[in-house]
């Protein structure tokens, strides 16, 4: 599967495509202790460094999958990604020739285990305060990351809970199918897009599945829903009919799900979408975080989804905005 192209957008930064050659991901993972915010730097014997915990892209891999793959791997905890970080860039020794390099970053917290060393490629791990990660950080590149997730804390930003849309993956034609519009499954691409959000989703662990009851929409979550263990609940105000002919209650549905304020997805069709990213762009106060929402029909290819970190501390404000189109076949 070819790797998806992100978009993020934040009060203070906006990123497009990758163009490095390199490609890498990684979190800065952090808690709150007495009052502070202390982050995680590891060493890494290899490179007698400290730095955070990031590693290239293996094949067919996302950015946010990467992220949290590599966090596993080499402090062997799960983590939930939050707010987007700066990307750092520079250039990689190869021989004669340099290559570039590009790291993006997330803030993440732990949600399951504790940080160990794996033996190999990391041999400690410590919590510090930001100011003393500033001082011990190896490669000066990354005190861009440090320093906005600082600014983030700073500003009751960096506590958030992902909201994401999904428009549900590829089903098959209309043309083809005589049933209950209702009944109408994914294509074979759409089942392989339905694992491929299975990944993706990992990355922000929701754990309110909403969706349209079409089966379409319950068969793009169900492969996330049976690893999780996660139940679905039904939303008739989430079907193209129903949305059709009460959209007040699509958009009361979603503001909803805002209001919970809990690492949620929706699960909806094309035609209910503006009615969702109307209500999202209601949430959403800065200019260029809400420019980062898709505003033209088709809003989002099939199996795509919009995700938004709303930030705890300021009542569900959206502070960011990230889109990730899906693989096609």
């Amino acid at each position: 599967m070819p790797t998806t192209t992100p978009r993020r957008s934040t009060a203070r930064h906006t990123d497009a495509a990758p163009t490095a050659q390199v490609l890498a991901a990684g979190a800065l993972c952090w808690r709150a202790t007495r009052g502070r915010i202390e982050v995680l730097l590891i060493h890494r014997p290899r490179y007698d460094d400290w730095s955070f915990p990031k590693g290239k892209l293996d094949p067919g891999e996302t950015l946010p999958e990467c992220a949290v793959r590599e966090v596993r791997e080499e402090i062997g905890v799960k983590v939930r990604l939050g707010m987007p970080l700066p990307v750092t860039r520079y250039t990689v020794s190869n021989g004669r020739k340099g290559r570039s390099k590009e790291v993006w970053y997330w803030a993440a917290e732990v949600v399951e285990g504790t940080a160990e060393p794996d033996g190999s490629e990391t041999d400690e791990v410590r919590w510090v305060s930001i100011a003393q990660a500033r001082q011990m950080l190896t490669n000066r590149t990354d005190v861009e990351p440090l320093d906005e997730l600082e600014r983030l804390a700073d500003s009751s930003r960096l506590c958030t809970s992902p909201f994401i849309v999904l428009r549900h993956a590829k089903a098959k034609p209309r043309t083809s199918w005589s049933r209950a519009e209702g009944e109408r499954p994914l294509a074979a691409t759409g089942k392989r897009q339905a694992k491929a959000v299975e990944g993706l989703l990992t990355a922000w662990r929701p754990r309110l599945l909403e969706t349209s009851p079409w089966r379409r929409c319950v068969e793009t979550l169900a492969p996330y829903a049976r690893k999780h263990r996660h139940r679905l609940k039904h939303r008739k105000s989430l079907t193209e009919k129903r949305a059709k002919e009460q959209p007040k209650k699509a958009a009361s549905r979603t503001r909803k799900s805002l209001e919970a304020l809990l690492p949620t997805v929706v699960c909806t069709h094309r035609p209910v979408l503006p009615t969702v990213f109307e209500e999202l762009g209601r949430w959403t106060p800065h200019p260029t975080v809400q420019a980062g929402l898709p505003g033209e029909d088709p809003y989002l290819r099939p199996g795509a989804v919009v995700v938004a970190q709303q930030a705890l501390d300021r009542s569900g404000e959206v502070i960011s905005i990230e889109v990730y189109e899906p693989y096609d076949d």
